[in-house]
């Protein structure tokens, strides 16, 4: 008796299984035709034709009467060697230069961090020299010791380089009449 009642939960669990699965089968092959009804793909429009479209025909209705909008001055991207597109050139407005100058400052912030984290560690490394009797660990942490000081002047010249680079930031917003509040911390 178990038998049976299994076998007959198992039909009833597989049925709708099966024929979802015919019925995807159908739907696939009406598909297939379909695609082979359709001789022609549709028309692609590309900016060009929408562009033009709207030269031929003039505004209907209530907009008729807004003026038109001033000619665009668009720069069209260039296709470069290795497939990259040259884009048209950034806008210079307060979000540029913002962005521009925090990013700098940013940059420079966590240099000095680092420096700072850099120096505790050197500071650490020099009294754990000092304080160690065996001569082979002593050599280690002055390798340790020496990496951290050549890790620091790195860091250092970065920081110098991008002083630098906020200053030329700020010379070049200056010659561009870029108004100052524009480039206040934010």
């Amino acid at each position: 008796m178990k038998r049976l009642l299994y076998l007959l939960l198992l039909i009833v669990i597989a049925a709708p299984v099966v024929a979802r699965g015919q019925g995807l089968a159908v739907v696939a092959k009406k598909e297939e035709e379909r695609r082979k009804a359709v001789r022609q793909a549709g028309k692609v429009y590309t900016n060009g034709d929408l562009k033009a479209d709207i030269t031929k025909t003039p505004p209907q209705g209530p907009a008729a009467t807004a003026v038109p909008p001033a000619p665009s001055t668009e720069v069209p991207s260039v296709n470069l060697p290795g497939g990259k597109v040259e884009d048209e050139p950034e806008k210079k407005d307060q979000a540029y230069w913002s962005t521009r100058l925090n990013a700098t400052r940013a940059a420079l912030e966590r240099s000095r961090i680092f420096a700072d984290a850099l120096q505790s560690r050197l500071n650490a490394l020099t009294a754990d020299i000092v304080s160690r009797d065996d001569p082979a660990q002593r050599s280690q942490l002055e390798l340790e010791r020496q990496r951290a000081v050549a890790e620091l002047d790195r860091v250092k010249r970065e920081m110098a380089e991008q002083t630098k680079a906020i200053g030329d930031i700020e010379e070049e917003a200056r010659k561009a009449g870029v108004p100052p509040g524009w480039l206040r911390a934010g």
